[in-house]
């Protein structure tokens, strides 16, 4: 038993955001229905680098889905689709601003099949103001939205973030407006439109940066790979390759001090306070960094884990797949595929402490399970089947 096990989804969605976020719900039970159109409409299918035939890109993002195709321009293709509606929980989309309505198939006609539907819709920019129609995609908003320009080098340019992190944490707001609109209807009975932009997510996840500036007037500035409001909390260099250390408080920074053997550090009035540390912080880094030289990386990790330091070498993605924490925790799991025969997938982070969950199917093929869905699900017979596909409809 999985805690979504009776909620079926029509996923519209391509790329990450929506995808990511059907993916998260199909790991808790949901079936999630896959709809493209005959020719496939996910770029991401068609990204490098491959295995065999399917994109590794494409992998990351579709376990645990099955995958139909379907022409929602062609009448045929519409009235299937309704259809599925009629037998659906959630349909998730993420077309640009009023695709869906000049599809025909908005919230109001969706409604109309099934009262108590949700809509989940993703843009990049929302169904509202004077960006509604451009299209959305992740290093975009990150330029927009304000990120780049605190990520990188001081002396540098803006620098995106090196995984589609808006796209990802999208994803992650759209597994849990659901859930909560599932939530709701459970208790009302009423279904709910759900809209979900990629500039509001990059907008929220400003954090400290947006409250300092809208409570204090401070413009954040590029900062490297240190804290613009807390010293020590940056990468230093050892004798090998960096290490990330976050000394957050008085007392993290008095126990780092320790660890280094440079006690009267701590006691130096202009190191007493964060405050006084971030007003030192060219001279007492310097300090820092003149100790870090003298070790590895690794055996400076042991000696201010041992003080309770919070700090860990920069991994490579070899090094992280090769980390015995993340071997210990069991983050990979082999899943078997019709054409690959075995690929290897990131797990779910989630661990309940008496469900299982699991991936239990691969990332569809395209059109994968169209025949069979169309046969169990809809009650189409082989000759139909066959007439939909002469005609570019299926």
């Amino acid at each position: 038993m999985q805690p979504l096990d009776n909620i079926k989804i029509l996923d519209l969605s391509r790329v990450y955001a929506g995808p990511g976020g059907t993916m998260i719900l199909g790991d808790l039970g949901a079936e999630v229905i896959r709809i493209e159109s005959p020719e496939g409409t996910d770029s991401m299918r068609d990204w490098v680098p491959f295995v065999g035939e399917e994109s590794t890109y494409y992998l990351c993002a579709n376990r645990n889905k099955k995958s139909i195709t379907l022409n929602l321009k062609d009448p045929e293709g519409k009235k299937l689709f309704f259809k599925m509606v009629k037998e659906a929980d959630v349909i998730l989309e993420n077309f640009k601003t009023g695709t869906l309505e000049r599809l025909g198939l908005g919230y109001d006609t969706l409604k109309s099949i099934k009262q108590e539907l949700i809509l989940c819709s993703v843009t990049g920019y929302g169904h509202t103001g004077p960006y509604k129609n451009e299209p959305g995609f992740d290093p975009v908003i990150q330029a927009i939205g304000g990120l780049m320009d605190v990520t990188g080098s001081p002396d540098g340019e803006p620098t995106r973030v090196g995984l589609p992190l808006i796209d990802i944490m999208t994803s992650q707001y759209v597994a849990i407006s659901i859930l909560s609109a599932i939530r709701l209807k459970d208790r009302t009975g009423v279904g709910q439109r759900i809209e979900l932009s990629l500039l509001d997510v990059q907008i929220s996840s400003l954090a400290n940066v947006a409250s300092s500036f809208l409570n204090a007037g401070k413009v954040s500035k590029r900062m490297g790979n240190s804290h613009s409001y807390i010293v020590p909390y940056q990468v230093f260099q050892c004798i090998d390759r960096p290490l990330m250390v976050s000394a957050g408080n008085d007392r993290l920074f008095k126990q780092l001090c320790i660890a280094l053997n440079q006690s009267e550090w701590a006691e130096a009035e202009k190191y007493a306070t964060n405050e006084k540390r971030v007003a030192n912080r060219d001279e007492l880094t310097k300090k820092i960094q003149s100790v870090f030289y003298e070790n590895t990386a690794d055996s400076w990790f042991k000696v201010l884990s041992k003080n309770g330091v919070p700090s860990g070498p920069v991994n490579n993605i070899e090094q992280v797949f090769d980390h015995p924490q993340v071997k210990a925790r069991e983050a990979i799991e082999e899943v078997s595929h019709p054409t690959l025969g075995t690929i290897k997938l990131v797990k779910s982070p989630i661990r309940f402490s008496t469900l299982n969950v699991q991936t239990k199917a691969h990332p569809p093929i395209l059109g994968e399970h169209t025949e069979q869905y169309l046969t169990t699900e809809l009650g189409l017979n082989k000759e139909e089947i066959y007439r939909l596909k002469v005609n570019g409809v299926i």
